[in-house]
């Protein structure tokens, strides 16, 4: 690893783990930023003595070492400081761990002692035994001992309350600092919205139209470049631009129906969402994707990871086959000396990725060898950029999709170490996959606190635990390039 990015990559991690460990007094950043740089000097120490790559046994079990001896500082650091504040839950940092939408709600002031009363008449003894009722700056926090199944006593002491306390306060349960669970009470800001908010129009068909209409015309324009169609030809004869429907149709029908999984799902769960709606953009891919909106809080972690998954599994399932038809219509060309790109569609290396490199053999056969590369069909170039959608969704990072599915299988604290995990690896990752340097920067931009569900303790279920790993091998195998030995034997 040449110096100049190995004092980058220093650099970028050393501001990761401070600013994530801000107001945390154990373990030292210097430490934990120590701790992970440790993979990245062992692998330039063995270049520089043997002069070629570690082999990727040595880099699996460096990675594995650092992420553990990690995860078990962090751990020891958290007992720590619970050990050393017994009123830890006064600290802002803190108060955001246990809910970050508390910054953008209104104040909330302290009840009347006949409300307080009204509020612990609301918890039973054989549900949740109340302990201690904190009153902080924008919330209310309930803390205390589950005597029940979590999912029981959420539905029990929110029934109490709506009856109480009618739409004042919107209820969230999860999981404290202190890893016991507690009940918050936040001010409900749309109390007196209600008729507003009825009236709200959440689906504009018109504007979706428009925006769909508009980013069709754009991919178009940019297939008709892939297809190599120069602007004087596309002058002479317009009806050359139909060169570049498969492309557009391809992307477009990818990121569609991954939207519309998230869409679907939200609705299964009769939760408000907006359609989704396209970015155009007359340069790069032709657009920047497609978004929803959602305007209802989500229920519990089951129907986060549902509508979360949705969308990866909806793309990927429209992504595989358009692949194979892609590579099946594409050309095998000599693999050039120095490549231009991590993915270069006229000469794609399909050993970037192991299940592009596996898809790749199985269509090709022995037309691909060590040697050969591959001139993709704008289809296949189209699912291939479907690839890398739903790979980066994937990243169990913040407020991405994998975010969100972490986040519903091991909870809101262990999202949140995951996360800070996934965008140091995705650093390191950028050693070995060139493409993911530019990703990885944005990453460390984005916030590792995940918005929670209002029953965000109830545990999923073994399905859905199981779904969720095999969508983690999912991104590893698009990510991740095939090992040297499969290579090897596949004769690529």
């Amino acid at each position: 690893m040449q110096p100049f990015w190995l004092i980058i990559l220093g650099i970028l991690t050393y501001f990761i783990v401070r600013r994530s460990l801000a107001g945390v007094n154990w373990p030292p950043v210097w430490l934990l930023w120590l701790v992970l740089m440790m993979p990245v000097f062992i692998w330039s120490l063995w270049t520089a003595k043997h002069g070629y790559k570690p082999p990727l046994i040595v880099v699996i079990s460096t990675l594995a070492v650092s992420c553990i001896i990690y995860w078990l500082l962090f751990r020891w650091g958290q007992h720590k400081s619970k050990n050393k504040d017994p009123n830890i839950l006064d600290k802002p940092e803190v108060q955001s761990i246990i809910n970050p939408a508390l910054r953008s709600l209104p104040l909330s002031s302290s009840l009347q002692e006949d409300e307080e009363r009204k509020l612990r008449s609301c918890f039973s003894f054989s549900v949740y035994f109340l302990q201690n009722i904190e009153y902080l700056p924008q919330a209310i926090v309930c803390q205390g001992q589950l005597k029940t199944n979590s999912s029981k006593a959420y539905q029990h002491i929110k029934h109490n309350i709506d009856s109480q306390f009618n739409d004042r306060f919107i209820l969230i349960f999860q999981e404290g600092f202190n890893g016991k669970p507690l009940f918050i009470l936040i001010p409900n800001s749309k109390v007196n919205k209600k008729s507003n908010a009825s009236k709200e129009q959440l689906t504009r068909p018109g504007l979706a139209l428009v925006l769909l209409g508009t980013t069709f015309i754009t991919t178009t324009g940019i297939g008709a470049k892939i297809a190599g169609l120069e602007m004087e030809t596309l002058t002479a004869n317009p009806q050359e631009l139909l060169q570049g429907l498969p492309y557009a149709l391809g992307l477009m029908s990818i990121l569609g129906i991954h939207e519309l999984g998230h869409y679907f799902a939200a609705r299964l769960y009769k939760m408000r969402t907006t359609l989704p709606y396209f970015i155009p953009i007359p340069v790069f891919l032709g657009t920047l994707g497609a978004f929803i909106q959602m305007r209802s809080l989500i229920p519990n972690r089951k129907a986060l990871f549902d509508i979360s998954i949705a969308g990866p599994i909806a793309g990927f399932i429209l992504t595989l086959p358009l692949l194979l038809w892609g590579l099946a219509h594409s050309q095998v060309v000599p693999l050039p000396e120095e490549p231009k790109g991590f993915l270069d569609p006229n000469a794609l290396n399909p050993k970037y990725s192991f299940l592009l490199a596996i898809a790749a053999k199985l269509v090709l056969g022995n037309k691909l060898t060590a040697q050969s590369a591959i001139d993709l069909h704008p289809l296949g170039i189209a699912a291939c950029l479907g690839l890398i959608v739903t790979a980066l969704n994937l990243i169990p990072m913040g407020q991405l999709d994998g975010g969100h599915i972490v986040h519903a299988m091991f909870g809101q604290k262990s999202a949140m170490f995951i996360s800070q995990v996934s965008r140091l690896l995705c650093l390191l990752l950028s050693l070995v996959q060139p493409g993911v340097f530019l990703w990885a920067i944005i990453l460390f931009f984005m916030p590792l606190i995940d918005e929670p569900a209002l029953n965000d303790v109830t545990e999923l279920d073994n399905k859905r635990d199981t779904l969720g790993l095999v969508m983690i091998a999912l991104l590893i195998s698009i990510l991740l390039p095939i090992p040297k030995t499969i290579a090897n034997f596949l004769q690529i």
